[in-house]
């Protein structure tokens, strides 16, 4: 049963989503917010598996309520207006899918059953993912004494798992909801947001250079700078840019190192 939260601050768009959510079979709709200061206190409450979120509301629009539920907590977002102008900014918010009303009847049916297989996915991978943790607190002895970084992230290679060691990883970078490691030639596609892979990893050992790629620091061999860009080049010969605000910490980090 796939639990549905609408979130409209019209009535008869409210109205219509419910009647046709109500004819796709295992579906429970849970509630109707009239506006986003409800549907944040109804989030919390329910625990909605899906939200249809309109964006043009009074008091807090679709963005600024995705922007006040505290992290972790959103459902899985589908976007519902009437202005096509908001998908890029929607998708920016990382938006499952966007709807544009009038809703079409099959539109919606497609969306909610891709819906369904990416929380079936999702609870898979969070079960696998609380074996491979305890898995690892085992082989590093962390009932007894706890590290406070990764020694490994496990991947995906073909239909297997594998346990990738850290020491191994050359760079990582951003692809939307994933990351790719990097590490001996080969690219390992992990569903993980870049900030939370790089909060599991030694800062001594990983810097972030850009806001889409972390960096093994000993894997650095050379600093360019000109024409207002940097990059660093890897031993593995892969040339990255460094932003600005990255450039200072990581020629002294670096300097260090020499």
């Amino acid at each position: 049963m796939l639990r549905v939260l609408i979130v409209d601050d019209e009535p008869l768009a409210r109205r219509r989503l419910d009647i046709l959510l109500r004819a796709i079979p295992d579906i429970e709709v849970v509630g109707a917010a009239p506006d986003g200061a409800a549907a944040r206190r109804m989030v919390g409450e329910l625990r909605p598996d899906v939200m249809l979120l309109d964006i043009k509301m009074p008091g807090l629009n679709g963005f600024e309520l995705l922007d006040a539920l505290p992290p972790g907590t959103a459902p899985i977002v589908i976007f519902v207006t009437a202005f096509d102008h908001f998908a890029i900014e929607a998708f920016k918010r990382a938006a499952f899918d966007y709807l544009l009303k009038p809703v079409e009847t099959e539109r919606l049916r497609a969306v909610i059953a891709r819906a369904r297989e990416a929380l079936t996915t999702r609870a898979a991978s969070e079960r696998v993912r609380e074996l491979e943790e305890i898995i690892g607190n085992l082989r590093q002895g962390a009932f007894n004494a706890p590290q406070r970084f990764d020694r490994e992230v496990w991947v995906q290679e073909r239909n297997d798992r594998l346990s990738l060691p850290v020491a191994a990883i050359d760079w990582v970078g951003a692809e939307r909801d994933y990351v790719r490691i990097h590490a001996g030639g080969r690219g390992y596609l992990v569903r993980q947001a870049l900030g939370g892979l790089e909060a599991r990893l030694d800062p001594a050992v990983f810097q972030r250079i850009h806001r889409s790629s972390l960096v093994r620091l000993d894997r650095i061999v050379r600093l360019r700078s000109g024409g207002g860009r940097s990059s660093v080049v890897l031993s593995t010969g892969v040339e990255l840019a460094v932003s600005r605000r990255c450039v200072a910490k990581l020629k002294a980090l670096i300097g260090a190192r020499a």
